[in-house]
């Protein structure tokens, strides 16, 4: 099992076997694993790691911490129950557990558009220009029949866009820079620049 925190990076293009690739960048770890949860004493394997050394944390995770550093996210990782846990409280994980041809899935926030209607929240095509049309370029429509009297439940409005959680299956890892810390995945990741994610083993 294969899991990490990291941020995302800038996205930029490959050199790949002649082929240009789209790639993003995540500054991948280091993280400290805070704790290990076992079968007989927590009911399901889970490790829990922290990542971004913090000044200052609440009590609650100062006592949680004790001896380790003062991290600003902790995150925990289920581990399946045929795998064996090979994990110690302390120890460091960095980019060098993944490897060039990898399958991962990351998982992040999606940049928060704020109230948009619904041409950009959902791609409605908007009404007619023209032909006794007005003001109805970028409305909704109809609401629904007039017989029913009400609004369907379900029905694509203008509402609050983005800010949500998403996860992106089957990208690649390009490349794996040990030292620095670097991940390069195929395509497109969720979030903004310098956003908090997620990356796992594809299962």
């Amino acid at each position: 099992m294969k899991c990490m925190l990291g941020y995302k990076q800038n996205s930029t293009q490959i050199l790949y076997q002649g082929k240009l690739v789209p790639v993003t960048h995540v500054q991948a770890g280091p993280c400290t694993i805070t704790q290990v949860k076992t079968e007989a004493k927590d009911g399901y394997q889970a490790i829990q790691v922290g990542f971004h050394v913090a000044k200052k944390i609440n009590k609650a995770k100062r006592g949680h911490l004790k001896e380790l550093s003062h991290f600003r996210y902790l995150q925990e990782f289920r581990i399946p129950a045929k795998e064996r846990i090979s994990f110690e409280r302390g120890k460091i994980i960095d980019a060098s557990i993944f490897a060039e041809g990898d399958s991962v899935k990351v998982t992040g926030t999606t940049k928060g558009r704020g109230f948009q209607g619904v041409v950009k929240r959902h791609k409605f095509a908007g009404g007619k220009k023209s032909h006794g049309h007005k003001d109805q370029l970028r409305m909704p429509g109809s609401l629904g029949a007039g017989g029913v009297q009400k609004v369907p439940k379900g029905k694509r409005m203008a509402g609050h866009m983005g800010n949500r959680k998403r996860t992106v299956h089957n990208l690649t890892v390009m490349r794996v820079d040990a030292k620095n810390n670097i991940l390069t995945l195929k395509g497109a990741l969720p979030g903004a620049h310098g956003g908090l994610v997620k990356i796992t083993d594809n299962i």
